[in-house]
């Protein structure tokens, strides 16, 4: 329940600073360079980047709970300082987090309520594109494969367009994974087929081995007689 609260109260100050000046900062005096301005923001980027730089430690240890404080840290410093790349970043890793913590209506929340709201604000495909990547796998995990599978398709879409071959594949093996899922195997093994041909002349170690691993969820039977 705590987690839940924290969650909300990080996107509802994360929304009121894309709009609103920082209020704990005394308000600028008219007749100055401006440079306070930007020494408020440089100290807001240092704090972003030293809670981000930390989040990412205390993940790869292990260490959740407190990866989860700091990366919404870091997301809200990059916010207020209007590094809005920086923010998306931060609440991917943020919604990911959730994800591996089984916070599927966090990870929800963050992700399709303020990661892919910013990154249609500033206009990026890459981030939007990561974005309905991050949204098929969080609706994945939790069972809702109709909303699986729309954003994985949103991913592909968005990967072709970008000449993304890699983050193609990826929505490609998502979708195959929906379908086994739904028990769909014909079709789910031809889409791994077909990214195993887009992988044909790549040295991508990373996804050949997630096609195999995702091959041996469909019955052996099935696979032999292709």
């Amino acid at each position: 329940m705590n987690k839940l609260c924290l969650v909300i109260l990080f996107l509802f100050f994360s929304e009121r600073a894309m709009t609103q000046t920082n209020t704990f900062l005394p308000q600028e005096p008219p007749v100055t360079s401006g440079a306070i301005n930007i020494v408020t923001s440089s100290l807001e980027e240092a704090d972003g980047n030293t809670y981000f730089a930390e989040a990412l430690k205390n993940e790869k240890r292990g260490d959740l709970n407190d990866a989860l404080n700091l990366y919404a840290k870091a997301a809200f410093e990059f916010n207020t300082s209007k590094l809005f790349v920086r923010y998306g970043e931060a609440l991917l890793k943020l919604g990911n987090v959730h994800l591996l913590m089984n916070h599927y209506t966090e990870a929800e929340q963050v992700i399709l309520n303020v990661a892919l709201k910013n990154y249609s604000k500033i206009g990026s495909k890459v981030g939007q594109m990561e974005s309905y990547y991050q949204l098929g796998r969080i609706y994945f995990a939790a069972n809702k494969l109709t909303q699986s599978l729309w954003f994985y398709t949103q991913q592909g879409i968005l990967a072709k367009q970008l000449n993304n071959n890699s983050a193609y594949v990826e929505s490609v093996i998502g979708i195959a994974q929906v379908k086994i899922k739904k028990k769909e195997y014909n079709l789910a093994l031809r889409d791994l087929n077909r990214a195993e041909l887009l992988l044909k002349s790549a040295n991508n170690v990373q996804l050949k081995s997630r096609i195999k691993e995702t091959k041996a969820l469909i019955p052996s039977k099935l696979v032999a007689k292709k």
